[in-house]
């Protein structure tokens, strides 16, 4: 591949990460853990781990970087990438690509706009997604947990079902959404298999290797990392812009500003940002601001692109 020739190599990036680390550990105020699911709720926000991934495969880290956690929203940017892959342009006629600049889990927007969410990352937008997925492959978390296994190279990941069931059990706002927008024609399957495979979905456990591993394929234009294509350069370049303006929620233009990379979180505490060209970052920790973005995870991505100088700005 032309752009991985100069790309610097993961073990360059470990100084960096290091320095990192040292600062995040004297941090205080690294907010709290996810409680309104259960069983993330009991996850010590302090934890900290942060990988990076070159383009040729070479990852290295800091911290709990090989230790798993629960995903989240993380999954909708490879769910996105997965339905692209099968039908370019089709979903957007269903979904948005906008910054909502509501919470997350918000209905406000959907009635007046006709039960077309604001973009995929949001709930809303998410369930639109799997929704597509699962008609195009007849089963949306096994294909999406078979790319990710694929991708990253390691093959026990897989489902936490005890985050998936408390996730279920609390999950009648999810419900609302789908009902919502079915009723406007935008979702075809029916609602509880669908929110089933969503909360499969958003249960998968993954580390920051993994994690970072897995992104790669942003990073090298849509080819994954078997040298296939997955997403065409111009596809990529897209999933990578709907994740720099919306890809941490209400704060994609903080996130922006302070960090200046294509990025997703979840509210298990993982961030994924991506410097295309050269190389993936994911940083985790759980302890979350009131917009359910990792705030050490942030502070953490701003002193990398800070220290590096990698920025798409």
């Amino acid at each position: 591949m032309p752009f991985a020739h100069d790309a610097p190599k993961a073990g360059t990036y470990l100084p960096v990460l290091e320095e990192i680390a040292a600062e995040i550990s004297a941090m205080p105020g690294r907010g709290r853990s996810a409680d309104y699911i259960p069983a993330l709720a009991c996850v010590d926000p302090d934890r900290f781990g942060m990988a990076v991934a070159d383009l040729d495969g070479g990852v290295c880290g800091v911290g709990e970087w090989r230790t798993p956690f629960s995903t989240q929203s993380i999954t909708k940017v490879f769910a996105l990438a997965l339905v692209l892959a099968h039908e370019s342009g089709a979903l957007w006629e269903h979904v948005g690509r906008e910054p909502s600049g509501n919470p997350f889990n918000s209905l406000v927007q959907l009635e007046y706009e006709n039960g077309v969410p604001r973009n995929p990352f949001i709930n809303a937008g998410a369930l639109v997604v799997t929704d597509r997925l699962q008609t195009l492959t007849g089963d949306a978390s096994a294909d999406l947990l078979d790319f990710l296994r694929a991708e990253s190279g390691n093959a026990e990941i897989g489902f936490d079902l005890e985050v998936a069931a408390s996730e279920a059990a609390h999950g009648d706002r999810n419900a609302a959404l789908a009902h919502f927008i079915a009723s406007y024609g935008h979702i075809r399957q029916p609602v509880p298999p669908l929110l089933d495979h969503y909360f499969r979905q958003c249960s998968i456990e993954m580390n920051c290797a993994d994690l970072a591993l897995a992104g790669g394929f942003l990073a090298r234009h849509g080819v994954r990392a078997d040298g296939s294509r997955l997403l065409s350069r111009s596809e990529a370049k897209q999933v990578n812009a709907v994740m720099m303006t919306c890809g941490t929620y209400d704060a994609a233009g903080e996130f922006a500003y302070r960090v200046g990379l294509p990025g997703k979180s979840g509210v298990g505490g993982g961030i994924v940002a991506v410097v295309p060209g050269r190389c993936t970052v994911c940083v985790w920790s759980p302890g979350l601001d009131e917009r359910g973005n990792s705030v050490a995870g942030v502070a953490a991505l701003d002193r990398f692109t800070t220290l590096t100088g990698l920025s798409v700005f």
